[in-house]
Formats: C-alpha cells, structure tokens, sequence
C-alpha cells in the first residue's frame, strides 16, 4: 500500500506548504544514503569512462558535427565543404559545450566528458527532486540508475538527454523555491527554460509537464483560499514559458512544422524504450525484479508517493497519447517521453525503511539491479566497440584526405535495433579522421547549424531518410518496408543518384561474411571490416 503522510504546513489549510513533506530520516540514512547514491552513480558511470567512442546510433554524426565547428578555421578540407551558421536553435547546448572542450583536448575524449555530464546531470537531478519534495535522502534514487541505460540513451539523443537532466534541476529549485517572493521563482523559472530551449524543446515539455502536475495539485491543496487568487498564481507559472515561445516563432526550426505522424505500435515500443537496452530477457528480468522489490516495499508501508506524482502520470499520459510520432522532420519525437516521465516518477517517490537490517537488504537487491545492467551494457559495448574502431581504422585508407564518401546499408539487420547502433553513422568518423565529405552527415536545415556549402550540397542527404541499399547502389530493387525501420521519407529525387560520378568512396554498413560486391564492375573493396565493408570507386571503369 501506498500511504502519502498528511501534508505539514505553518498554516491549518496547507497554504505555506511548497509541496515537501518533511520527515526525521533515521540517524545513519543522514550520511549513508547520499554517500551510497555517489557511489553507486560512479559505479553506473564505468561503461561511459571506458570506452570513449560508445556505440550510440547517432553519436559520431553529432561527434564529427563538434569536431567541424571546433577545427573547421584551421582545415582547409573541412572549410571546403562544410559551413556553420549560428541560428536560434533550440538544439545547440552540445555544440557550444563540446568544441569549446576540444580545444583541452581530444575531440573523442570531449565528447566523453559531455556523455559523462548527460548521464550524471539527470541522475543528480533525480536525487535533488527527490529532495526538494521529501526533504530528505531516499533510496528511491538507486531505483533510477538501472534505467539511465535505455533505448533512448543508445540512440544518442544527447542534447535531449542534456535537457532532460536540466529538467529535473529546473523542477528541483522550483519546489525548493515556491514559497519564495514569486521574482525568484520566476526568475530561477525563465533562466531553466531558456536553458532547456537551447538544450532540447522537447525537454522544455517536460519540464512544463511536470511543473503542470505539481501546480494543479498545489491549486487543489489550496482550495480554502479564493478562486481568483489560485488562479492567479497558477497561471504565473506559465509566464516564464512564453520567451520560449516567441523565441521558437523565430527560429528556423518553427518553419519545419509540417505534416505529423501518430502510430499507436510506436507507442507501444516507446513504453518498452523505458527499460530496453540489448537483451529481452535481460530487460523484462530487470523490470520485473524491480517492481517486485517496490510492491513488497509498498506493502509494508514503506513506500510514498507525492501526491502530485499520480497527476505527473496522468498529464503524461495525456500528453504522450496526443504527441506525433514525427513532427518537425524529427522522429522519435513522442518516444522519448516515456522515459522523461518515468525517471520523473520515480523523483516523486520515496522510499523509507526505519529498520536499518531491511534498508541495507533492500538497498543490496537494488545495488544487485544496477550491477546487471552495468555488466550487461559493459559486456555489449566492449564488443561493439570492436566495430567502430574497425571504422576507425578503416578510414586511414581514404586517399586524398578531404574525399567524398557515401553511406549505403545492407539487409544484415540484427532482431534488436540496438546491436545495430554501432555502425549506424560510424562512417562519419571519415569526417573526423580524413576531413571527408559523408553523405549522412546531419546537415538538416533548421535543426543543425552545420550545413554543406555549395557546390556539395546536394551530395549530403537533407533530411532524415535511409542511406541507400545495396540493392539501390546495384540498380536493382528498393529495400522493401519491412527491411529496417524507415524515418520520414523524402519525396524528390535521392540525393545519392548518379553516386558513381559523385563519390569516391562508398561504406557498405550491416554487412554479412557472404556480402558480394554490389557493382564489382565500378567499386573495389578496400577493406573488409566486421559487419561493414569500404568500397573505392573506379572512375575510369564507368
């Protein structure tokens, strides 16, 4: 059972409350709790600190974008072909960062810190939430960290992730500050928002979300005080959102607005993002064995839920069932709410065990959760990671530095998405190490900064569709719908047409040991990779 404590206030109807329910934790939980939660987020933080290139889908395409605008003055290859245009974009927050990182060192192992702070921020943030509302340290924040590996994650979505971290402090430092004089409130309010707008705008609905929730239980719980008044500072909370607004009226991004996509299975598999990383079983293990943990904890009454937590789910759910699938040209747009609600959630959940035997066991179960993620996201990068150092290495091949490269994929997809991540832009990396011209550079206008200079830039796919096949590159027939999951199409002519006369290069990705040549009378294979293969194109031939 659930039992939220009646609520403790200055005044008989609640009215000073800004939401915390305090409580006298046990004497050792003072120290320990926040000392173990330290801990425990190092410990969750080893696959991040070993391997500095992870095998995230859209990471070296971010990763090559950071290393343009850090080096692009100083290369002439790079200057060449790539220009960067600093727009009001609410989608910047790794761009201005990571650059300015490279310059100290690497742009690999600036790329790391930043993953490190999109993996730390949104665990702290949770912690602090947790705080802010319960006024003390819970062992509810080690539910999370299982968690903070997940399809979303994998995908790298770093500047949402950066914001969704940013989120939980936004919503953290408002309960902390509700009861303040309302220009701090605001003020703290506005400088989040505009944080979160130039970190992700998705992330600016998530904060907005769970500051609606809190709100609409704080308007509930102050029912003795009049009508107008409530109303009044219910509706103040919004004020710090509307900046954002008019700043996404002029941004470029607003002109993508467009056609919308909703599917009720990408809602389905956007609930299972929540949990899944690279094993079926291994995720339906984990969340059966945590919320077997929490169910027992509830039913000894060790478990409460802030009563604002149930609200968070409703106007989630609401929220979640209304969103497109696609919109903006941006995919993935409502599945990656899931995720934001249920860490959330978990913020808005404490966990008290007065005896200090069951608190060390229930903390070891968890712990023992943690322990099986981490070894099993471990034991996947370690051998993914062999596939993009074999990238890597593959590029030091491309002569002259500054070619032209196309991406194209073959059909050899894995049953789970995620095992696939690795080499889902990893032919970006020629950006990195050859100053190349790829083909799947993310060069979206309106969404990026980065863009590809004429006369090149009809050599850069533009909007967010499939490299080409295999199939396609030979002249034969298109991938069929249920080869590999599609983004939104694009309806003119593909930017890789006449590849032959455009290209140097070619990267053959999701490939077999029984892969064949596509066009063997044009392209000649330079090195035979795990899972990809780098073909050269032989302009005399054709």
């Amino acid at each position: 059972m659930i039992e939220p404590r009646p609520i403790q206030s200055g005044q008989p109807d609640g009215t000073g409350t800004a939401g915390v329910f305090p409580r006298t934790p046990p004497a050792p939980a003072r120290t320990t709790v926040p000392i173990l939660l330290a801990l425990a987020t190092a410990f969750a933080l080893a696959p991040v600190l070993i391997f500095p290139l992870p095998p995230f889908a859209d990471y070296p395409n971010h990763l090559a974008r950071m290393h343009v605008i850090a080096t692009i003055g100083s290369d002439p290859d790079l200057s060449r072909y790539y220009e960067v245009h600093w727009q009001i974009i609410p989608n910047l927050v790794m761009d201005a960062i990571v650059p300015l990182l490279a310059r100290l060192t690497d742009i690999y192992h600036a790329g790391q810190a930043f993953t490190v702070v999109c993996f730390v921020l949104p665990a702290a943030g949770i912690f602090a939430l947790n705080r802010a509302l319960f006024g003390g340290w819970s062992l509810s924040g080690l539910v999370a960290l299982p968690f903070l590996y997940n399809h979303i994650f994998l995908v790298g979505l770093m500047n949402y992730w950066f914001g969704l971290g940013l989120a939980l402090w936004a919503m953290a430092a408002w309960v902390l500050l509700r009861e303040r004089a309302w220009p701090w409130r605001l003020s703290a309010s506005a400088l989040f928002a505009l944080a979160l707008f130039f970190s992700h705008v998705i992330a600016v609905g998530v904060y907005g979300i769970a500051l609606l929730a809190f709100e609409l239980w704080r308007l509930w719980q102050r029912r003795k005080v009049p009508l107008a008044a409530r109303l009044a500072d219910f509706a103040a909370a919004g004020l710090p959102f509307l900046p954002i607004l008019a700043l996404l009226l002029v941004s470029p991004t607003w002109g993508l607005a467009g056609e919308n996509e909703w599917s009720l299975s990408d809602k389905l598999e956007g609930l299972y993002f929540v949990v899944s990383t690279y094993s079926d079983f291994l995720d339906a293990a984990l969340a059966t064995a945590m919320g077997a943990l929490l169910i027992a904890a509830a039913l000894r009454h060790h478990v409460r839920v802030h009563p604002a937590g149930p609200i968070l789910l409703g106007v989630g759910a609401i929220v979640y069932l209304a969103m497109p699938n696609s919109t903006l040209t941006a995919y993935l747009v409502d599945e990656r709410l899931p995720i934001a609600i249920f860490l959330f959630a978990i913020a808005f959940m404490t966990v008290e065990i007065p005896d200090r035997i069951a608190r060390r066991r229930f903390a070891l179960a968890l712990l023992a959760l943690l322990t099986v993620r981490v070894v099993e996201v471990g034991v996947n990068w370690h051998a993914l990671s062999g596939q993009t150092a074999d990238v890597r290495a593959s590029t030091r091949l491309i002569e002259p530095r500054g070619a032209r490269v196309l991406v194209a994929d073959s059909d050899d997809v894995s049953d789970n998405e995620a095992l696939d991540f690795a080499l889902t832009h990893a032919g970006c990396l020629a950006i990195i190490e050859r100053s190349a011209l790829v083909s799947d550079v993310f060069v979206f206008p309106g969404k990026q900064i980065m863009d590809v200079r004429a006369p090149y830039s009809q050599l850069a796919g533009r909007t967010d569709m499939e490299p080409p096949s295999a199939d396609e590159l030979a002249g034969k027939r298109k991938k069929t719908e249920a080869s590999r999951k599609t983004r939104p199409a694009e309806a003119s002519a593909p930017y890789w047409r006449q590849w032959q006369d455009k290209y140097d290069y070619v990267y053959l990705m999701y490939t077999d040991e029984d892969q064949a040549n596509p066009a063997p009378e044009i392209l000649t294979l330079v090195y035979q990779g795990e899972r990809f293969q780098l073909y050269k194109i032989n302009k005399a031939k054709h």
